[in-house]
């Protein structure tokens, strides 16, 4: 299939929060991106309710460093409090992510057109995104173009392997999945030689439920008026 893409992110900072140092109001970065938070990526490049990203792997290109700041989140009801946030600096990621058409939504088979998305895709990452990318929170901006996931030369190309523990992989959700429940799935990340392989979602065998969920429906005129019209103009036009 013609369903895989290749792209390069970077930015000055970013910030993949491990769940664990949430409770207290800091926040800790991982030192990689997670799945979850790279599949956000790839959807703010392109994304259609009719398919469903999973990334491949990532390959690490700049050293891993981390830089705190003394933060004032905004507290609705007043207060003044400081929390120390602990970000990632100068990072910069090669991404490679597969799409495929989600069977759980056969009222949009109308729109499962391999050649459309993977053009559309491509011709997104040459623009940057259609949407705001960010590298985890919003505050970390992240900027997109087209690669070669080979090429070039990476900090760890030759470091061997790097493990990273019980990592934090995704969410499942139930109008990707085809069930009824909220998910959160974990995995343990090695990284080898700059490079990390992420198993399938479905391959994940950490597995915690969140809570109850319906899938979200959307009828085909709502797909039109929406999304699906842009798109066949973006596609047919070539911009």
């Amino acid at each position: 299939m013609k369903n895989q893409v290749e792209f390069s992110v970077y930015g000055e900072h970013a910030l993949f929060t491990d769940p664990v140092t949430k409770i207290g109001g800091e926040k800790l970065t991982y030192q990689i991106p997670t799945a979850q938070a790279l599949k956000g990526m790839t959807e703010s490049i392109y994304w259609k309710p009719s398919i469903i990203w999973v990334i491949d792997e990532v390959r690490v290109m700049n050293p891993i460093q981390t830089e705190s700041k003394g933060i004032r989140p905004i507290e609705y009801g007043g207060g003044n409090t400081l929390a120390n946030y602990t970000y990632l600096r100068n990072v910069h990621y090669k991404v490679r992510a597969t799409f495929y058409f989600n069977k759980n939504r056969p009222d949009l088979s109308g729109d499962w057109n391999e050649n459309k998305h993977f053009s559309i895709t491509n011709r997104s990452i040459n623009k940057g995104g259609r949407r705001d990318v960010f590298l985890g929170t919003r505050e970390c901006q992240a900027y997109v173009e087209p690669t070669d996931f080979e090429e070039g030369e990476g900090y760890y190309d030759s470091y061997g392997d790097l493990d990273f523990g019980v990592m934090f992989h995704g969410f499942n959700y139930p109008d990707e999945t085809g069930g009824n429940t909220f998910e959160s799935r974990f995995w343990r990340a090695v990284m080898k030689n700059g490079v990390i392989k992420f198993p399938r979602p479905e391959e994940c065998t950490l597995v915690r439920k969140i809570s109850d969920m319906e899938p979200k429906m959307f009828s085909n005129g709502q797909i039109q008026t929406a999304d699906s019209l842009y798109d066949e103009i973006f596609y047919e036009s070539g911009e």
